[in-house]
């Protein structure tokens, strides 16, 4: 079984909706209770650096930026999110969709890629420690759960190399 990166297609969305909506059951994944329209989701995202995992012709995670401010000087900070199919994750498919990310957000001239993660979702921090972000900030209480509960979560952040030095 070969696994492929690839540019993300509007078409992928029902594969993307549904990877999504398995990140929202968790409960770990984010603060989101449902999944937005392709519409919505499309506009909140940067058109560029949307990819997918695929194996065996369908898809099995994703990663995509959204921008972190309307500024104009923040234009090359994005926000990173990345999510894999339930039953696909530990298989090091989030770190080559992570590595994947990294190069083309660096291509796209992006500097900065920041992740904000629920605090008790220690495999998310521990994919992005591996791709090199490090803990910049810490909120306590930030957003209830579904269940009414406050949360605390960690933001992270990788700088490039290459970019914007």
């Amino acid at each position: 079984m070969e696994l492929i990166i690839r540019a993300m297609q509007q078409n992928d969305w029902i594969e993307v909706a549904t990877i999504y909506q398995d990140g929202i059951n968790t409960e770990t994944a984010t603060f989101q209770t449902e999944v937005p329209s392709y519409e919505e989701w499309d506009k909140s995202h940067i058109k560029e650096c949307r990819l997918v995992a695929e194996e065996n012709n369908r898809v099995i995670g994703w990663v995509a930026l959204s921008p972190s401010s309307s500024r104009c000087v923040y234009s090359g900070v994005a926000e990173l999110s990345v999510y894999i199919k339930e039953e696909c994750r530990g298989k090091q498919v989030g770190s080559k969709l992570m590595q994947a990310a990294i190069t083309e957000s660096e291509k796209e001239g992006f500097w900065s890629l920041l992740s904000v993660i629920i605090e008790s979702n220690e495999s998310s921090i521990a994919l992005h420690s591996k791709a090199g972000f490090r803990m910049i900030g810490y909120r306590e209480k930030i957003a209830k759960d579904a269940n009414g509960v406050w949360l605390n979560t960690v933001m992270m952040e990788r700088r490039s190399d290459t970019v914007g030095i």
